[in-house]
């Protein structure tokens, strides 16, 4: 065998291993069907903008080691997410804070804003039988109407009363006038992009871009002790139990002969019109002052064969299926599946460095250095 393993995907849970395993005295090799690695975190520069293809990522994490092993690889800004929504023009600050409190009920204090959500929330007696009933109880009906109903259909593309409740387990509601939508202690992108970034952690290893694992897997397997896998589970097995079900997201970019479009990097369009859900401006993860700009506009689709599956639908159905995939998964000893579509599970950047970094322990007896 030429390899100890063999990395299928170029992402950002296949980039840790390789990296660790490098730094281990391991022989790896990289295989990517797409065009390009960093999957899903990809940057591409467009007019000396860092471009976010695949949609905004803004790394953020509240554990140390995690936040330290990035920085070997990338020069982290300051950009603090801030998303703002617009509803039939109205605009509101996010995440539900005492910003967006006073700009809906016109009250300036946290009690004033405590008053309001309690009477709002009472609509809702007993057990919440769908999401709306369960968002409302959280939040109220105003918040719901103008700010999650919409977003929420167009995201999963149902009607609120016909999705179950536990989608929306819990709402973060703020009583301060804070608009940093995350809470962990560490936050920025890098200021060369992922792509960068990726390309660090991938070093010396061998990558083979336009290469489909599938075109030849018993060939491809048999160069290595063991695969590191990060596609679809459901692929691997040859979906003998069915197919996991995703969301997917169509974007359109444009190039913008103006140097601000909207003056936030993501504002997201909370109404069931337009049919986007969001609009990225991609300058503003950097502080840009180019003379033009560029955007994205972010559109959820139902998933089928031939789309990038983004999100894990993860009802009671899928999640049984992906259990029995997982068995015939831990019958694999020379096969590891990782990542969000080899665990079906979404995963934020600095889980995906975790999980990856927790084989990185099995393997080498170390995770992160």
């Amino acid at each position: 065998m030429q390899y100890d393993y063999l990395i299928v995907g170029s992402g950002l849970f296949g980039a840790v291993f390789a990296e660790r395993a490098a730094a281990h005295g391991k022989k790896c090799l990289v295989i990517e069907k797409r065009n390009h690695i960093a999957g899903n975190i990809y940057t591409e520069k467009i007019e000396d903008i860092d471009v976010h293809r695949y949609g905004a990522h803004i790394f953020h994490t509240s554990n140390r080691a995690v936040w330290k092993y990035v920085n070997r690889f990338a020069e982290f800004n300051r950009f603090v997410n801030s998303p703002v929504a617009n509803y039939r023009g109205e605009i509101y600050n996010l995440p539900f804070n005492m910003n967006t409190f006073a700009q809906m009920f016109h009250i300036a204090t946290p009690d004033e804003a405590s008053d309001v959500l309690a009477r709002q929330r009472s609509e809702i007696k007993g057990e919440p039988q769908n999401l709306e009933e369960q968002a409302i109880s959280l939040v109220g009906r105003d918040i719901y109407t103008k700010l999650i109903k919409g977003y929420t259909e167009k995201q999963w593309g149902r009607d609120c009363k016909d999705l179950p409740a536990f989608i929306i387990k819990r709402l973060p509601v703020r009583l301060t006038y804070d608009n940093n939508y995350f809470n962990d202690r560490f936050q920025g992108i890098p200021e060369d992009g992922y792509t960068a970034m990726i390309e660090k952690m991938l070093g010396d290893t061998e990558v083979r871009l336009d290469t489909d694992y599938f075109s030849d897997r018993d060939g491809f397997s048999a160069l290595a002790k063991k695969v590191i896998y990060t596609g679809p589970i459901d692929a691997f097995f040859d979906y003998k139990f069915g197919k996991l079900e995703y969301r997917s997201l169509r974007f359109e970019t444009e190039v913008l002969d103006q140097p601000n479009y909207q003056g936030n990097a993501v504002v997201n369009y909370t109404d069931r019109t337009p049919d986007y859900t969001r609009i990225i401006e991609h300058k503003h993860f950097n502080f840009g002052t180019q003379p033009k700009t560029v955007i994205t506009r972010e559109y959820p689709t139902e998933w089928q064969s031939g789309l990038e599956p983004y999100y894990p639908i993860n009802d009671e159905r899928n999640g049984a299926l992906y259990e029995k995939y997982r068995a015939e998964a831990e019958k694999l000893p020379n096969v590891v599946f990782g990542g969000r579509l080899g665990q079906y599970r979404y995963f934020d950047m600095d889980k995906v460095i975790e999980s990856a970094a927790e084989l990185c322990r099995k393997e080498f007896g170390e995770a992160l250095e």
